[in-house]
């Protein structure tokens, strides 16, 4: 519950940084949670930047339970590490109610494709199919009619760092995937 609680701290923090308004996290007992905010007149890059603040966020607390397990050798701290890794990088998936499908919103025909390479080579490299439904899920939006005409670069970085530090924590603790090991 507390890495949940981090992830979504991390859309509201990010929300409330930008000045808007936006209520605590609310929590749905075996569903997750969610921050409510009011996105209307947001630019889509604010709008996928606040998207991608939580898995951010829950990429952070993924990396430093992969410290406290290195420092400890406390097996919890590994799974708390990998589990939290894990969950957010499916959380990036590009559809649905997911926070990838927000990010998503803002990146060009191009940057889609560049998003779907790299978590394809992710998913291949570590054996993490995870980053396979990620891959999967922007397959898809390169066919939707929604991507914007023009680039938006800072937020395609955005969501590869993401997808970059969650896979590096997986990459770390060892457990189910870990194809490079």
């Amino acid at each position: 519950a507390v890495l949940i609680l981090i992830h979504e701290m991390g859309h509201f923090i990010d929300i409330k940084r930008r000045g808007l308004p936006a209520d605590m996290p609310m929590f749905l007992p075996g569903l997750g949670a969610y921050v409510k905010w009011n996105a209307l007149g947001v630019s889509l890059e604010t709008r996928s930047a606040i998207s991608l603040a939580g898995p951010c966020a829950g990429a952070l607390a993924a990396g430093l339970c992969t410290l406290l397990w290195f420092q400890t050798g406390y097996g919890l701290w590994a799974a708390l590490a990998r589990t939290g890794a894990w969950f957010n990088a499916l959380n990036l998936i590009p559809l649905w109610i997911f926070d990838g499908n927000s990010a998503a919103n803002a990146l060009s025909k191009l940057e889609r494709a560049v998003v779907l390479l790299v978590s394809a080579a992710l998913g291949y490299a570590l054996g993490e199919w995870v980053f396979g439904l990620v891959a999967a899920g922007m397959v898809i939006r390169l066919f939707t009619r929604d991507a914007p005409d023009e680039q938006s670069n800072p937020t395609a970085a955005y969501f590869v760092a993401v997808l970059t530090g969650l896979a590096l924590v997986l990459w770390l603790v060892p457990g189910q995937g870990n194809g490079l090991r």
